[in-house]
């Protein structure tokens, strides 16, 4: 634990939200460019009427970017590969009062990805650079979303991640965990074995936990459940509930969208991969009757804040959902 310094939760205050926007569709998508690029812009436009937004965007797409994105937007050029901000952008922390950047390694996820990755793991130094604060680079591969806090120093992690041997080769839990804590001022590790089979194949994460399981403001926990038996996700909530009750935390049932299905396979739809920014909560929707239900859990854990869905089809479509292209600037308490 490096006691100078902590992570704040999503919930806490932010100065600016971060994303990237995205240069192209993965091929077994389905989609056009076009189509992926309006989704982020959905997102980023809502975002920006809370909270100042900055949008990463390689300069071949500058003017697309301005057509489609809200003029509150600050468009920043930076040489983009992909656009998971979460996965690619620096975690922040706050050290000794003041905001540091912790530039994780980034392989495309354990050599997971159809693109190369090169210009994405300078992402998170250009972020700090044009911030104009201190970076520090980890010693080992990680990603936004394969870690989740509580603001009181507890850290999420899965095996399937930290642990792959084509992230981080000779490492086990507590080598791993050592690591952790000392970037983000945690002190205990909760580790998850796996996350969401589709999360599995070609662009996915390998089981980040932003999609299973996040801390709400009042100390419990939300929980993805897939409730049809049929489908490879349905056994994780039993496994998962009982861990976390064994760890003294109340779960909060998530449950899944009705749809098990699209045009490729098991769906990974979770409305888990939600973001937390000033005055609102940004929720995935699925078209689905299950929706409205999300909305209520989420309504009643954060009582303070919208809650406003979003079509997230699209973005699933593509491996991941709104927490994985966004990521918080928190604000610097004087």
């Amino acid at each position: 634990m490096n006691a100078s310094r902590s992570m704040p939760p999503e919930w806490s205050p932010h100065d600016a939200t971060w994303m990237g926007f995205p240069r192209d569709s993965y091929a077994e998508s389905g989609l056009t460019r076009d189509t992926v690029q309006q989704a982020w812009a959905l997102i980023a436009n809502t975002i920006s009427e809370y909270e100042p937004l900055r949008m990463l965007c390689h300069p071949d797409d500058l003017l697309t970017a301005k057509k489609q994105l809200s003029e509150a937007i600050e468009l920043i050029p930076a040489a983009l590969n992909d656009a998971w901000l979460r996965d690619i952008g620096p975690t922040f922390v706050i050290d000794d009062g003041a905001l540091l950047a912790i530039d994780w390694q980034f392989n495309g996820w354990g050599q997971n990805t159809e693109f190369e990755w090169g210009h994405d793991d300078t992402i998170g130094a250009r972020i700090a650079q044009w911030l104009d604060i201190p970076v520090e680079r980890a010693a080992i591969v990680n990603e936004g979303g394969g870690l989740h806090v509580n603001g009181h120093g507890t850290v999420l992690l899965t095996d399937t991640v930290q642990l792959d041997p084509d992230r981080n080769p000779g490492h086990d839990r507590d080598s791993i965990a050592l690591q952790v804590h000392h970037a983000l001022g945690t002190h205990r590790a909760i580790w998850l074995s796996k996350g969401l089979w589709r999360d599995n194949f070609l662009n996915g994460t390998k089981g980040h936990v932003d999609i299973v399981a996040c801390f709400a403001p009042d100390g419990r926990l939300l929980l993805h459940r897939q409730t049809d038996e049929a489908h490879p996700d349905h056994p994780l909530w039993d496994e998962l509930s009982r861990q976390f009750s064994e760890e003294g935390i109340d779960v909060i049932a998530l449950p899944a969208p009705s749809t098990l299905k699209d045009n490729r396979d098991w769906v990974d739809y979770s409305y888990i991969n939600h973001y937390v920014c000033n005055g609102a909560v940004l929720c995935p929707g699925f078209g689905d009757r299950a929706d409205d239900a999300a909305r209520e859990i989420l309504s009643e854990a954060y009582p303070n804040r919208d809650v406003v869905v979003l079509e997230g089809r699209e973005l699933f479509a593509m491996g991941g959902g709104i927490h994985c292209i966004t990521q918080q600037q928190p604000r610097q308490i004087a």
